[in-house]
Parts: C-alpha cells; sequence; structure tokens
C-alpha cells in the first residue's frame, strides 16, 4: 500500500516562502517518479514539478526559479521549497508519484500520476 502524507502548508504574505515535505510510505522510494501537483479553487489541477530518481527534474513554466524540488532518498522524503510566494500560487499542493524510476510523465498528464497525497493548502495573501 503506498502512501503519501504531505505537510508544511500554511499561509504566507506575498515574496514569503514555505517548504513542502511529503513522507512516503509502503516502497522503496526510487521506483516512482516524484512530484507536486496543486489545485486551486475552481481550476483543475496542474502540475508543478517533478523529479525521477536520479534528479532529473521539471518544472511548471510559472514556478521556473522560484520553486524548487529535491528529495532525500535514504529517508523517503520529497520536498518543495517554495520562495517569492505569489498570490496566484495559494492551492491545495498535492504530493504524487507515478511513471517509473528513470521516467517522469510530462506535467500535462496527471493521470499518469497513479498515486495522491491528501494534500496540504498553501494560502499566499496580497
Amino acid at each position: 500500500q503506498v502512501q503519501l502524507v504531505e505537510s508544511g502548508g500554511g499561509s504566507v504574505q506575498a515574496g514569503g516562502s514555505l517548504r513542502l515535505s511529503c513522507q512516503v510510505f509502503g516502497y522503496t522510494y526510487r521506483r516512482y517518479c516524484m512530484g507536486w501537483f496543486r489545485q486551486a479553487p475552481g481550476k483543475e489541477r496542474e502540475g508543478v514539478a517533478v523529479i525521477d530518481s536520479e534528479g532529473f527534474k521539471i518544472y511548471a513554466d510559472s514556478v521556473k526559479g522560484r520553486f524548487t524540488i529535491s528529495q532525500d532518498n535514504g529517508q523517503n522524503l520529497l520536498y518543495l521549497q517554495m520562495n517569492s510566494l505569489k498570490p496566484e500560487d495559494t492551492a491545495m499542493y498535492y504530493c504524487v508519484a507515478g511513471g517509473g524510476a528513470y521516467y517522469c510523465p510530462p506535467l500535462s498528464r496527471r493521470f499518469e500520476y497513479n498515486y495522491w497525497g491528501q494534500g496540504t493548502q498553501v494560502t499566499v495573501s496580497s
């Protein structure tokens, strides 16, 4: 049973920073591509960033230069460092796993990410 548990969300003012964490349970961490998606009210879920087991990363254009995805394979942990936050970053953020150890599906193919956490809320005020 694969389980993804997010933490680290909260409320912050525009320009601030947050770091999200995802603890992975139930499988060897390096079996899948890992990443983060988000969903704002009234909008579809969108990919934010993903990383494969060798550290290859894909970022959405909207977060490039502001967000950094990283992982601690030994601890089965995934992180998302979010800097220079904007009100439009307000959303529920989900930890995801899918694809393969050396393959990350494009961010537009959210249905190829088979495992999802419950989400952690990020709210950015102006």
